[in-house]
């Protein structure tokens, strides 16, 4: 198929999963949804919140519940966006905490840690950070901001962290019980919970005990649909951290514009577009942090252009002359279930010619049946 063909996989173990990723995605155009496509729609949940909550995604501590590929594939891209925000590597990684199977990371656990999760762990040890800077292998040093005790207490670690927002992918259904629901209620104004665990059963807490349980204050998102919930007189729809908010417009731009490889920073645009494309109303009225699945069409092209115009400025994409118009050539060679007419329509007689005692036709089923 050519250098130019798309490849997307998903459902790899962690180990190959990042080892291919990290292997072919400069050489390559691929991308993982599950590692880049999930911290995409995640970030842009969080980006969301801040129109809300007023502050800056840099300003936020976030406490991930879970430390798989999704997770740390998520809390590398918030590294990046808080970066672009104005902070080093090093302040973005303090702001981020997770939690695995064997409890808070730490830099007692540095010996069963991964790579990848050397940057959260609050060490003092030198340690790779090749992911973060331009590809680039240098060596940067992991301030001990705090050095917590290892503990496997989700509230214990919630009342001692007090993030702002509490992002749960460890397939743990219930793992956000009532009081730490009720604790990040205390600790902020507008609690910021997404449980993206799926399917449901798998949950680390449903919309509805979220909604009550923090007296509507919530901003919460999740990984499996939820029907809506009232509250108060007031009607909550409960945004889906669904990847197809952002593939397929990535893979639209990429494929028309054949591109050589895809960046981390073109899923950081992606990100920010489905942020914008949330309205007010939506917001406001609903609490809902992602737009309407219903949009997805438009957001895609909107997400393509963005990739198309990318690419071209960083000598990325391979398809020239470059289209002078980039969102009118998508919109051109999108794909379209809508297929034409081959069947004559038929048409009723005239009503006046019928009053006017015209005889209508009739067919004889030989002639119908003549070639």
């Amino acid at each position: 198929f050519g250098r130019n063909v798309l490849i997307q996989y998903e459902d790899f173990g962690n180990l190959n999963a990042y080892r291919l990723l990290d292997k072919y995605k400069h050489v390559y155009n691929m991308f993982n949804d599950d590692i880049q496509g999930t911290a995409a729609v995640v970030v842009a949940g969080l980006l969301t919140t801040t129109r809300v909550t007023k502050m800056k995604l840099c300003e936020y501590t976030i406490l991930f519940f879970g430390a798989g590929g999704a997770a740390t594939g998520v809390a590398e891209m918030c590294v990046r966006e808080m970066v672009e925000e104005g902070l080093t590597v090093e302040e973005a990684c303090a702001k981020i905490y997770m939690i695995d199977v064997d409890g808070l990371i730490t830099k007692s656990r540095m010996s069963k840690l991964t790579p990848r999760h050397y940057p959260f762990a609050k060490v003092g040890d030198f340690c790779t950070m090749s992911f973060f800077l331009n590809f680039k292998h240098e060596f940067l040093r992991i301030p001990d901001l705090q050095d917590m005790e290892e503990t496997k207490d989700l509230l214990q670690v919630v009342k001692a962290i007090k993030p702002h927002a509490l992002v749960g992918a460890s397939t743990k259904g219930g793992a956000f019980t009532e009081e730490v629901i009720k604790t990040m209620a205390e600790l902020n104004e507008r609690p910021i919970i997404f449980a993206l665990s799926n399917p449901t059963a798998n949950a680390e807490c449903t919309a509805e005990a979220a909604i009550r349980l923090t007296d509507g204050k919530v901003l919460f998102a999740s990984g499996s649909p939820f029907e809506n919930v009232q509250y108060k007189g007031k009607t909550y729809k409960p945004g889906q951290g669904n990847n197809a908010y952002i593939f397929p417009g990535i893979g639209l731009g990429a494929v028309l514009f054949r591109s050589k490889h895809i960046t981390d920073k073109v899923f950081l645009l992606a990100a920010r577009e489905v942020s914008n494309s949330v309205t007010e109303k939506s917001l406001e009225k609903y609490s809902r942090v992602y737009p309407r699945l219903k949009d997805i069409r438009e957001l895609s092209i909107k997400i393509a252009v963005i990739v198309g115009k990318y690419l071209y400025h960083h000598n990325l994409a391979t398809l020239y002359p470059e289209p002078h118009d980039i969102e009118m050539y998508i919109r051109q060679n999108i794909y379209t279930a809508d297929y034409q007419e081959t069947v004559n329509r038929i048409y009723d007689w005239p009503a006046a010619d019928a009053k006017h005692g015209y005889p209508t036709p009739k067919l004889e089923r030989k002639s119908m049946e003549d070639e």
